[in-house]
């Protein structure tokens, strides 16, 4: 995102909208769905305690 070199603050500002770094695009979306969601990462970071 070559406008974040003159306003870098737009990551802070629109993280989600204009203030991306990079797009990309998945090979195999598929593997989406062994990611953990909010409360597996929760329970696998409390295990690591």
């Amino acid at each position: 995102n070559s406008d974040l070199e003159a306003a870098p603050n737009t990551v802070n500002d629109d993280p989600h909208g204009k203030g991306w770094f990079f797009k990309m695009k998945l090979s195999n979306s598929g593997e989406l769905d062994s990611l953990m969601d909010e409360a597996g990462y929760k329970a696998f970071v409390e295990g690591l305690a």
